[in-house]
């Protein structure tokens, strides 16, 4: 089974590397922050472009506004909390000022998932997907690592419209390189089996591939799907993914009522019926710990992962 190193920054860290990035080359990019621009890695940006970085204080529902006013009169603007705060306590104002308008609004929630670990469940965000994929016309993605992160800030960089990007706290563990290629509604294919589909984003990515060295070892080929875009979904992947294996299984850090795991039940219940277990948090409130040993303890385990694998293709034979 391949082991991922952790890597040495966060994923806000380079959200935050990513929209400097963009800033240089478009003067309309800013960034915004309830208190928290530093958090998402915008420390640097404020540094060198004060007049271009923006912290509201503690006040998600005001940096919301704030946020509309500004894309409506040309801007583009990246900008965040931590994600109970922005997928809940400002949620209308994000619907209905930035996504109803359909403005240029990247709102990126950190500590999504159980990125919040030892913060505890006032912190932690599991619902954070499930709930941002409900708004009209939002983009919502979860990249695995730091490579993905910047792929997914540039290519939003390029997209007209609202989007939430879910980043963590700590740092993940290094799945893909600067080679890594991102586009809205797409899947990428990272392995190529037969017998039985993982289909995966974020922090669980990594579980989900060594998970499909485990099963290889056994005898069982994995096709496995990065969805590191969960809307819009790439449908056709899934469907053909399915089509090929017989079963899937989906694996994320987040409640599996209505996130990526709710996504694929809905697109194969309507266009391929299929064997499918849905790997992720059930219907409980976590507690505080270390990253890993939460996604131990909720069932995201390599040893649940593959157990659900052996489960769908019992179903499917």
């Amino acid at each position: 089974m391949r082991q991922f190193e952790l890597e040495k920054k966060t994923t806000r860290d380079a959200f935050g590397a990513a929209v400097l990035e963009l800033a240089k080359e478009d003067p309309t990019v800013i960034g915004i922050g309830a208190d928290t621009t530093s958090n998402l890695g915008m420390k640097q940006m404020a540094k060198e472009m004060p007049n271009r970085v923006y912290n509201v204080g503690i006040a998600e529902q005001n940096m919301m506004g704030i946020a509309a006013g500004m894309a409506a009169t040309g801007f583009r603007v990246f900008g965040g909390s931590f994600a109970p705060f922005i997928c809940m306590r400002s949620l209308e104002q994000f619907r209905t000022f930035i996504a109803y308008p359909h403005l240029n609004v990247v709102m990126a929630g950190g500590m999504g998932g159980l990125g919040a670990a030892n913060e505890g469940v006032t912190h932690q965000c599991p619902e954070d997907v499930a709930i941002m994929r409900t708004i009209a016309g939002n983009v919502v993605v979860a990249p695995a690592d730091t490579a993905s992160t910047r792929a997914v800030v540039l290519a939003l960089g390029r997209h007209d419209g609202p989007a939430y990007v879910r980043l963590g706290k700590t740092a993940f563990h290094k799945v893909f390189d600067e080679s890594y290629h991102f586009e809205i509604g797409k899947a990428n294919v990272l392995e190529e089996g037969s017998d039985v589909t993982l289909i995966s984003c974020g922090a669980a990515l990594h579980r989900a591939l060594q998970a499909a060295d485990v099963l290889r070892g056994e005898g069982i080929e994995a096709t496995v799907l990065d969805c590191t875009c969960i809307k819009p979904l790439d449908e056709q992947a899934v469907v053909a993914a399915a089509a090929k294996t017989g079963c899937v299984v989906t694996v994320e850090d987040s409640t599996i009522m209505g996130a990526l795991g709710g996504a694929v039940a809905e697109v194969l219940s309507e266009q391929l019926p299929t064997p499918l277990k849905r790997v992720g948090i059930r219907d409980v409130f976590t507690e505080s710990g270390d990253m890993d040993s939460l996604m131990d303890k909720y069932g995201l385990s390599v040893s649940d992962i593959t157990a659900a694998a052996k489960e769908v293709i019992a179903k499917k034979r």
